[in-house]
């Protein structure tokens, strides 16, 4: 049997993708232990700004094409500044992440509404049956909720910040390596802007250090680089649609990790997501 390698290869890139993009949220609780959140995002943004211009002059990478440098640079502060700080400032403001989660959850719904007229109802389905093992997943986090004003503002805020800006980038056809520093350069200065009406305070312990560097170095710069060319090798729904993995495999590691089992409610979310994804991906393979 013959092995086709650009599958495989797409294969072991989503699952690296994903494995990494959920231990974001381990290393994100242990790290704001010893800082306070925004210091914790504007460290993760310097250093992976910073990162990133030392790869680029070190590969010989030029900036963005002409023309479109403040283009990537409002994509970036959608996509990355916009989307991560409105998550922050909802949660600041009385929106659990359960509730959040549930709410970033409707993005695939929305892509694939705005992206594809006509799509089978099968798939919008499987979306639909992974959004509802979502809410299962994070039911008690939402049972716990008292939803204010400006919190669930600030969440559709990040909600649309991520939908718009992932299909603006999919519209980018340059290499992931020039758009992300100008993006990461963007989204740093929205971070520094808001710095001094934030609580600004980290430790200066390796307890802080290794959650901080893996944040900036494997998340925001590997794992971005994983999710840039995922989106223009691939359909943009299947791609956000595999966000609904994430907090599966997060609560995996919860588990593993610190020791934090599943309620049976849990579990059966988690079931729900893969199967609503089983359908996602079966129907959208047929009518690629």
């Amino acid at each position: 049997m013959t092995l086709d390698k650009s599958v495989w290869g797409a294969t072991a890139s989503t699952s690296l993708f994903v494995l990494l993009w959920s231990s974001g949220a381990i290393f994100a609780r242990l790290g704001l232990d010893h800082a306070s959140p925004f210091a914790f995002l504007t460290l993760r943004f310097a250093l992976a700004f910073a990162t990133l211009l030392l790869l680029c002059n070190w590969r010989g990478q030029g900036l963005p094409e002409r023309g479109s440098r403040l283009k990537v640079a409002g994509i970036g502060l959608l996509l990355i500044g916009g989307y991560t700080i409105c998550y922050l400032l909802a949660l600041d403001n009385g929106i659990t992440p359960g509730v959040l989660a549930a709410l970033l959850g409707v993005q695939p719904i929305l892509t694939l509404v705005v992206l594809e007229r006509r799509f089978p109802l099968a798939r919008l389905l499987g979306l639909g049956v992974a959004l509802g093992g979502l809410v299962l997943l994070v039911w008690q986090s939402i049972g716990k909720a008292q939803v204010t004003s400006l919190g669930l503002i600030y969440a559709l805020a990040s909600l649309g910040s991520m939908t718009v800006g992932a299909i603006l980038q999919k519209g980018l056809q340059q290499s992931p390596m020039q758009l992300l520093p100008v993006q990461y350069g963007a989204s740093l200065l929205a971070c520094l802007l808001l710095v001094p009406y934030k609580p600004f305070h980290f430790e200066v312990t390796l307890d802080f250090a290794i959650p901080l560097l893996w944040l900036a170095l494997v998340i925001s710069v590997v794992a971005q680089l994983l999710l840039y060319r995922l989106m223009q090798a691939g359909n943009l729904v299947n791609v956000t649609s595999l966000f609904y993995l994430v907090p599966v495999v997060t609560a995996g590691m919860d588990y593993l990790f610190l020791g934090n089992a599943l309620a049976p409610l849990g579990l059966a979310g988690m079931g729900g997501i893969l199967a609503g994804l089983v359908l996602v991906f079966g129907v959208g393979s047929r009518s690629g």
